[in-house]
């Protein structure tokens, strides 16, 4: 397999775990600081410019953010919030805080392990978490270092008209039912599924991401650690990897495959041009956005076999903590609770409430609901797992490896070349840790 497509990202995750391991002492020694209080009788006094680092960079271009910071300046008048926004979030931010240059407030990497998250972050405090749903994430040693932005499920983000074009009548239940609806889709002249090979990131769906809840066990992925040949024909990776090369087979996906056309998807899916997606429910928000009437999207769960229960992920989107060298924490404290709690952030892009006591008046997620699927809950990825994933070159989190096994032209020696990667890296962290 050609590595040579982890190149960026391992090297800035590398220069990261470089200053963590020559500079862990001076850092730790910042981590027994108590977090600022936000509490009613200093909040007035809260003042100065604090900048958030996010992957939003569609609502920085738009003055959403600035919308939010505008409420956040009626509160607080004398305190200014600014953003930066990085397209290529998961690998740049990583460069951004080996040089402490991350802004004050920034969504948390989902490759620093748990155990140097307070080398990094400031510790929330109990009021500002209390509620939330995913306890095992953004979290090490008691303290709580981030606020989940929202949660997500994965499913079909559909468009109806072209299910009527296409004279489609019932939402398939099965994969051989969802099959025949592609092929009913395509002889109407319709993108069955738009799978935006090309932009690499929304490939996870038919990795790792559906890996993870195929069997019910959010730990899937973490019991990768513990063996040596993860991936085979015959198990979970072999089941979702050979769905998506059987729909590209099958032509049931975009022609221009190697086109990153993410922002032109989601018009094709919002006319009709497109039937469906695989994505999370925050896809929805960006369809209507794109010209789609509401009535006329709908979301279900994906039948990835042929059983009569199917189970869906529900995850966390990313968290958002401040920086442990924010000259400013306090008034970034405020800002990251207002966001949250006290803005529309959540529910106008889609997002699912973080707090498990509330619920959603989306309606698309009610469809979705009601297919009844069994939803699992994510658990972190754990440190052993991340470390692995690192000696191993892969970047679990970017969708770019996903790209190769797709092209591959021999799905089981591409398996073998990753297990044999996998196998050198366990090794590798196993030699590591012996005395």
């Amino acid at each position: 397999m050609n590595r040579t497509k982890f190149k960026w990202s391992m090297r800035t995750m590398m220069v990261l775990l470089v200053l963590l391991s020559a500079g862990c002492d001076k850092l730790g020694s910042m981590g027994d600081q108590p977090a600022p209080g936000t509490g009613e009788g200093n909040t007035a006094s809260l003042s100065g410019t604090i900048v958030m680092m996010t992957n939003r960079v569609d609502l920085i271009e738009n003055g959403t953010m600035q919308g939010y910071a505008d409420q956040f300046k009626k509160k607080f008048p004398e305190a200014d919030v600014e953003f930066e926004g990085l397209t290529n979030y998961a690998t740049d931010i990583l460069v951004r805080l080996s040089t402490q240059d991350a802004g004050d407030i920034l969504l948390l990497p989902v490759n620093l392990p748990a155990d140097e998250l307070g080398n990094f972050f400031e510790p929330l405090s109990e009021s500002m978490s209390a509620g939330e749903r995913f306890t095992t994430f953004a979290t090490y040693g008691g303290k709580r270092y981030g606020l989940s932005t929202g949660t997500t499920t994965s499913g079909i983000v559909y468009n109806k008209k072209a299910f009527r074009q296409a004279g489609i009548t019932d939402i398939p239940q099965t994969l051989d039912e969802f099959y025949a609806v592609c092929a009913k889709l395509k002889a109407a002249g319709i993108i069955p599924l738009y799978m935006n090979y090309g932009a690499a990131w929304p490939l996870r769906e038919w990795g790792d991401g559906m890996v993870n809840y195929m069997t019910g066990n959010p730990g899937y992925t973490n019991n990768m650690m513990n063996v040596d040949n993860p991936w085979q024909i015959d198990n979970e990776w072999g089941k979702a990897l050979g769905i998506a090369r059987e729909l590209i087979n099958r032509g049931y996906v975009e022609e221009q495959l190697f086109s990153n056309n993410w922002e032109i998807s989601k018009t094709k899916l919002a006319t009709g041009e497109a039937g469906m997606y695989l994505q999370g429910n925050w896809t929805i928000r960006q369809v209507l956005d794109a010209g789609a009437a509401p009535e006329d999207i709908g979301f279900f769960p994906f039948p990835y076999d042929n059983g009569s229960m199917h189970y869906a992920a529900l995850n966390p989107d990313w968290f958002i903590g401040v920086s442990k060298f924010s000259k400013n924490k306090e008034l970034s404290m405020a800002w990251v609770e207002f966001l949250i709690k006290e803005t529309s952030y959540t529910s106008d892009w889609g997002f699912l409430p973080a707090d498990g006591s509330q619920e959603t008046s989306m309606p698309q997620y009610k469809e979705f609901l009601s297919y009844q699927p069994k939803l699992v809950e994510a658990t972190v990825q754990k440190d052993d797992f991340v470390d692995i994933a690192n000696r191993a070159k892969m970047s679990f989190w970017s969708g770019e490896y996903i790209q190769e096994l797709l092209a591959a032209p021999d799905l089981q020696q591409s398996f073998d070349e990753l297990n044999a990667i996998w196998k050198e890296a366990r090794a590798s962290r196993q030699a590591s840790s012996q005395p």
